[in-house]
């Protein structure tokens, strides 16, 4: 099949994704939007604990559900897999980033090497596209203002004499009248939602968070995604994409796994599910702040370019959950503060940052809610009072049964048996978010994203919260209690950002004040990836709102550059294959691993004419290698320098097979086979090698020149095909430098399987992979301790002893003979001159 093409592909379905594909359609781009996750109309989300139990996404055990957890070495983070993405989990908050909070070049602080906070748009440059996005989302605050937890909240502040604030919630809960009204129909005048059911207005259920069943919820895909789709948009669901790549001639392509519902419930490999490939002229990633950076850094042999930014200013938006218990009155009274009862958050405190005249970095504090059956729970949990009233309970019911005084009213008695629910109802979380230090790192290990991020550099923003967070619980008669992960100075973030900064250059950003990526024209990122700092706020309006300004910018080059619409089924550019639906990596090419070319030797001709059968002698050792490469560097010693300051780490450890001594003696090429693996953490991990070919001591460009030579086939953590080709060159300098000659390889890794290289005697090393796409360039070394190891494993087999000892007689006589053509005359010189 050929791929199909569209103006934009979009990856992800949030408050990025979602925005720029309904812009970009409603502009008359062809425009295809891919959602790993799938569609959850209302009434569509679980509540039985059955239900709950699969409402994860983990497709590999066979889970395609809501709720992508993450669990890294400093924080705990949760995602949303649907279509929608994080606005089916959040609690709708819309809050505009304050603007003195979008910094210029602000340290970080202490141990950051001088790096800086920078935010290359501001505040002026947002509210346009602020105001655009909350007219589509219904942006309208709690309309009452009187309930429990919200008056609590406005009077905690009052004694603090902090700010307080009624925010946005893209929530509906007026009715046609425009009257707040419960569980009332929805109007939807610009036509149906894309799911074809009817919504209501906010039953004040608290269930915010794990998915609106009442279609109350402003949701992306009942407002942007369904614009959309009615503007023509190819909405996909069910396609989580895992490899992209330019094209020879402009724009992307994209290979995605289609999990269809076969799928669900049944543990799934990626590799053993059907790969679609779309193309684009313009790549949109909105992948969520987890998700974007994993596809960036796991494709990064594609886009070598991006620069050492990448993964970079992550921070969870200094998120932090705790809880104020067991409420009282000044009175002593209980203090009811129902925070089941409404939406999930419907007020907020906030504090005032340094930079506009607060001590510290600047945060804000939401009351929040939760679902009913959490009272339940809560109340079940609270021992021994639960355990004495059951057991109460059960004595009096007992006793009458075993006296025979029937007493047929037991209302008093279940009444007492569920308590005061003292606990649950004057009981309420306090959620915190604001400006943490955005230092952390994102990277690849084995393969698996992996986040470099402590608590520690932001420990005095956390403790600054924390202390607001008692001052508030105490301002209203209730015990403040930290979440258990803080226990173990841990947290736990629903608002990850940064990974994919915005910058100034290539250096300090992935992507320039549009969204467009350093290096990859076309290529865009509009989720809370591209934040180079924390928001402050919750952050879904801000990103939104950037998102659209990237789509004004995308509109206005397309009118300029006069960018047609494509069809659906243009063809594939000229030069490029077309592609497969079932796409499949190749593992091994015109050569095995172990069928490498010989010259026939006297043996062989003998056996031809029917003599005896001839004497083969096979031999192997393994070779060990370490230094590093910089991924875009084409320079060998740049590359090297650049890698050790990336920590971009390259080894390899290879079998070097010879399978027939005498014919590789014999062989000007000398050509043995490779195999094992490479190992780059940056390229996916430790990946195997699929075919590889050594060739020790060929001719070089000058008659004291030799070379060994390798070309080692791998594939990248999510399919690329990937050529290391690398050399070593033996020459007569002055002075014995034959360790450094022989234990350095400068390699490149070059783009695709590439099955030839220079080596004859007027090619330069410096042309190596000059023809292709360089990925990456280094040196990597054999260390001492490594090669005293290698000289142990060699192997040598044979019919007899005497072959054996033969032919690691005629593989040592080669290699030293050829040192010794490259370095013997010179020493024999030097010590003729001491004499």
């Amino acid at each position: 099949m050929v791929a199909q093409h569209f103006d934009a592909v979009v990856v992800g379905s949030g408050f990025g994704g979602s925005v720029v594909a309904e812009r970009l359609a409603r502009g008359g781009q062809r425009v295809c939007v891919l959602e790993r996750g799938k569609a959850y109309p209302p009434g569509s989300f679980p509540r039985r604990p059955r239900d709950m139990r699969d409402n994860l996404w983990d497709p590999a055990s066979g889970l395609h559900g809501l709720f992508h957890v993450w669990s890294f070495r400093g924080l705990e983070a949760i995602a949303s897999a649907g279509l929608g993405g994080g606005s089916l989990i959040y609690a709708n908050v819309l809050i505009r980033k304050d603007e003195r909070w979008f910094v210029h070049d602000q340290p970080l602080g202490a141990g950051s090497d001088g790096e800086v906070e920078h935010w290359p748009i501001s505040r002026a440059d947002l509210d346009p596209h602020y105001d655009r996005v909350e007219r589509m989302l219904g942006a309208t605050p709690f309309p009452h203002v009187d309930a429990p937890k919200t008056a609590a909240m406005r009077e905690a502040a009052q004694r603090l004499g902090l700010e307080w604030q009624l925010p946005n919630l893209a929530v509906t809960f007026a009715g046609a009248d425009g009257e707040p009204m419960p569980g009332v129909p929805v109007a939807e005048p610009d036509g149906p939602n894309l799911h074809g059911l009817p919504r209501t207005t906010c039953r004040l259920c608290g269930e915010c968070d794990i998915g609106c069943n009442d279609g109350a919820k402003n949701t992306l895909d009942h407002t942007y995604l369904s614009s959309a789709q009615r503007a023509g948009a190819d909405i996909r669901t069910r396609s989580e994409v895992r490899r992209i790549r330019p094209r020879a001639h402009g724009g992307y392509e994209v290979d995605y796994v289609a999990w269809d519902r076969e799928h669900e419930g049944r543990p799934t490999r990626a590799r053993d599910v059907a790969h679609t490939t779309v193309s684009a002229t313009r790549l949109i990633l909105a992948a969520g702040a987890l998700g974007t950076p994993w596809l960036l850094l796991r494709n990064r042999s594609n886009l070598p370019r991006l620069g050492d930014a990448l993964g970079s200013r992550f921070s969870g938006n200094g998120d932090l959950l705790s809880l104020a218990l067991r409420a009282t009155d000044d009175d002593g009274a209980r203090r009811v503060f129902d925070a089941a009862h409404g939406p999930v958050i419907t007020s907020a405190i906030r504090v005032p940052d340094e930079v506009d005249g607060g001590d510290g970095r600047g945060y804000y504090i939401e009351d929040a809610g939760f679902p009913a059956f959490v009272e339940w729970v809560a109340e079940a949990q609270a021992t021994p009072g639960t355990a004495r009233r059951a057991t109460t309970f059960a004595r009096r019911w007992l006793r009458s049964r075993l006296a025979r005084h029937f007493d047929s009213d037991l209302s008093a008695e279940l009444g007492s048996l569920i308590g005061d629910a003292a606990l649950s109802s004057s009981s309420m979380p306090l959620l915190g978010m604001g400006r943490d230090v955005p230092d952390g790192r994102l990277s690849l290990r084995r393969g698996m994203l992996d986040v470099d991020w402590t608590i520690e550099t932001s420990q005095d923003f956390f403790d600054s919260m924390r202390a607001t967070m008692r001052d508030i619980a105490e301002a209203l008669g209730a015990e403040h209690r930290d979440n258990l992960l803080w226990l173990f100075k841990r947290v736990i973030t629903v608002h990850a950002l940064g990974g994919a900064p915005m910058g100034r250059h290539v250096g300090e950003g992935v992507v320039d004040a549009t969204g467009e990526a350093f290096g990859h024209p076309g290529l865009f990122v509009v989720d809370g990836a591209a934040m180079p700092g924390p928001v402050g706020p919750n952050p879904s309006l801000t990103i939104a709102a950037f998102a659209d300004r990237v789509a004004d910018h995308i509109l206005d080059v397309s009118r300029v550059a006069g960018t047609p619409t494509s069809g659906s089924s243009a063809p594939a550019p000229s030069g490029t294959t077309p592609v497969a639906t079932n796409v499949v990596a190749p593992t091994s090419g015109p050569e095995s691993a172990t069928a490498v070319s010989t010259s026939p030797d006297a043996d062989t001709d003998r056996h031809r004419a029917g003599g005896p059968e001839p004497v083969v002698t096979t031999l192997a050792f393994t070779e060990e290698m370490k230094g590093h490469v910089s991924l875009g560097a084409v320079d060998f010693d740049d590359g090297a320098r650049s890698g050790r300051h990336e920590d971009c780490d390259l080894m390899f450890r290879l079998t070097i097979d010879i399978p027939d001594v005498d014919a590789f003696v014999d062989d000007p090429l000398r050509e043995g086979g490779a195999t094992g693996w490479v190992a780059c953490e940056q390229l996916g991990g430790r990946l195997p090698v699929t075919n590889g070919v050594f060739n020790l001591f060929v001719d070089g460009d000058a008659a004291d020149v030799r070379r060994m030579l390798y070309r080692l086939w791998f594939t990248d953590a999510v399919g690329n095909p990937l050529t290391l080709v690398g050399f070593k060159t033996v020459r007569d300098n002055r002075g014995l430098d034959v360790w450094t000659d022989t234990s350095t390889l400068y390699v490149r890794i070059l783009r695709g399987h590439v099955d030839e290289w220079p080596r004859a005697a007027e090619a330069s090393p410096d042309e190596l992979g000059d023809d292709h796409d360089v990925v990456a360039a280094g040196i990597i070394t054999i260390h001492l301790l490594d090669f005293a190891q290698q000289l142990t494993t060699f192997r040598v087999t044979g019919p007899d002893a005497s072959s054996r000892v033969r032919g690691m007689a005629q593989f040592g006589q080669l290699f030293m003979g050829e040192l010794w053509e490259a370095y013997g005359r010179r020493a024999l010189d030097a010590v003729g001159e001491e004499r």
